[in-house]
């Protein structure tokens, strides 16, 4: 089973952090620059984290060049990340 995250992305946002959903998105901001995929790697790291997966159950599937873009985790349960982060759409 896997789940697709939507998120808004902040690259060089001071601090690797998740600072809530906003109209159905999870916002998440990297202390990385948005050059060479470091900021989408550290979001995939940082997502991974939160979740308590391996960082290899999580990938970018979409917005590699985007601030908006999609995250999908293997073997985590849909209501569980629901939970955790309320009004994701």
């Amino acid at each position: 089973m896997s789940v697709r995250i939507p998120i808004r992305l902040t690259p060089r946002g001071g601090a690797d952090r998740i600072d809530g959903v906003r109209d159905g998105v999870l916002r998440v901001r990297v202390a990385a620059p948005p050059v060479d995929g470091a900021a989408n790697e550290a979001l995939v790291r940082l997502i991974a984290a939160e979740l308590d997966v391996p960082r290899g159950a999580a990938r970018l599937v979409s917005g590699a060049t985007a601030r908006t873009k999609v995250v999908e985790i293997d073997g985590v349960d849909e209501d569980a990340i629901r939970r955790r982060w309320p009004g994701l759409a």
